[in-house]
């Protein structure tokens, strides 16, 4: 047992390697050199290959996306790196993330808040991330399923918002949850069209900013009909 977890810990120092190096090479792009050492040390702690169907578990460290079926990925994990370290949290924030997919990326928050709420439209999905997750003992991890586009109102306001899906607009009822002072970071464009990552930050008069980061390509913002 020593040596598998050996193994899985070296994998994912080779992973965070790379990211580094990912990082260093877009910095003109995303005006990020490196990656706050909190969100490195949430990737070391977390076991990506927990949150992969077992079929591609040998390939969880590599830095690409990887499907978890129903069309859906879990995201890159350079662009995880990223995403968590524009989001800026702190220890004691309360965080939205829309799309809970396989639970990754929530369970890398996880590690840096004091809460998270993951919205996941899609069952199947946001059921084997609930039992993932509970598995690994993130108690602080509240998913449900539903449509993410209304957000969680009942929890609001967040001090972060992350939306794991390229929408073609910012959903009105996310920036309205988000505090001020707050961020929603969320990759906006059209399925089969450019799409690009943005910043939006929230002032204290409730004014909305927002700022490109880099051109990207997800997985679509998918709604309930009607």
């Amino acid at each position: 047992m020593a040596d598998a977890a050996d193994d899985w810990s070296a994998r994912r120092e080779r992973m965070i390697a790379e990211i580094r190096q990912m990082v260093f090479d877009t910095r003109l792009d995303t005006g990020r050199e490196v990656i706050a050492a909190p969100v490195i040390a949430a990737l070391r702690r977390v076991e990506r290959h927990r949150y992969v169907p077992q079929r591609f578990a040998a390939q969880a460290y590599e830095n690409r996306p990887l499907s978890i079926g129903e069309g859906q990925t879990i995201s890159q994990p350079y662009m995880v790196a990223l995403m968590t370290d524009l989001l800026n949290v702190r220890p004691g924030d309360r965080v939205l993330e829309v799309g809970t997919g396989s639970g990754y990326q929530a369970a890398v928050l996880g590690e840096l808040v004091s809460a998270v709420f993951s919205i996941e439209i899609v069952e199947s999905l946001g059921r084997e991330a609930a039992r993932t997750l509970a598995a690994a003992g993130y108690r602080n991890v509240h998913t449900r399923i539903g449509d993410g586009y209304a957000g969680w109102p009942d929890e609001a306001p967040f001090d972060g918002i992350m939306v794991t899906a390229a929408a073609p607009a910012v959903p009105q009822p996310l920036i309205d949850q988000l505090k001020s002072g707050g961020r929603l970071v969320i990759p906006l464009g059209e399925p089969q069209g450019a799409q690009s990552l943005f910043v939006l930050e929230k002032n204290q008069r409730g004014a909305v900013t927002r700022r490109k980061v880099l051109d990207v390509r997800f997985v679509p913002f998918t709604r309930r009909p009607g």
